[in-house]
């Protein structure tokens, strides 16, 4: 068994506010020891709405060369991280659809015995954060992973506020994750990863 931890962070983003989490959590998931996968989710919504937004235009010829998130990815990780955008205290259809082609890993137990977590943004302040955190940890539940959250296991938390997992309010796109929310998701990555060796320390045992 191969002792380095893989970590796969797949996200879906519209106008790059969870990109730039998910980009926060690949460098502290490399920091803490992970090979590292970044991957985004197949976009769903149709070229005419894209384009209607500058800002989602723009993200989506930023990250053209970032890959689709395959089933392989989860299979190959030992630690998932996952990050959306809320919709209606949910993640976004997008990685809902991702998550919907996994049915035959889940039924050969592929996904069970992972470390996995999350982020998430909105639109406004709170806006179903925990809530959307909740929801997604609840597919990994089904899965039989092992979900690792920040906590608050370090003071930086008592500042960002949101124990169940990386969050940040983007006041509808204007502001871009500051150093509260990317240090949140840093920590979060961390300690995905370091549970992550733990656990695959203890299984090879």
């Amino acid at each position: 068994m191969d002792g380095q931890v893989k970590a796969a962070v797949i996200y879906y983003s519209a106008t790059g506010i969870t990109y730039q989490m998910a980009q926060a959590a690949v460098e502290a998931a490399g920091e803490a020891g992970a090979e590292v996968r970044l991957r985004k989710v197949r976009e769903l919504a149709p070229d005419e709405a894209i384009r209607s937004n500058s800002g989602w235009q723009a993200h989506r010829l930023e990250t053209q060369d970032v890959e689709e998130a395959q089933p392989d990815d989860l299979s190959w990780a030992d630690v998932v991280i996952m990050g959306s955008p809320t919709r209606y205290g949910m993640v976004a259809a997008q990685l809902k659809q991702f998550i919907d082609t996994t049915g035959p890993l889940w039924a050969q137990g592929a996904l069970a015995n992972k470390v996995y977590t999350g982020f998430t943004s909105t639109a406004t302040l709170h806006g179903g954060q925990e809530a959307t955190l909740l929801s997604l940890y609840t597919v990994f539940y089904h899965w039989g992973g092992i979900v690792v959250t920040p906590g608050y296991t370090d003071p930086s938390q008592f500042v960002a506020g949101n124990p169940y997992g990386a969050s940040h309010t983007s006041n509808n796109g204007e502001n871009p994750p500051d150093h509260v929310a990317l240090g949140a998701t840093a920590l979060t990555a961390k300690r995905a990863v370091q549970m992550g060796m733990a656990l695959k320390k203890g299984l090879a045992g």
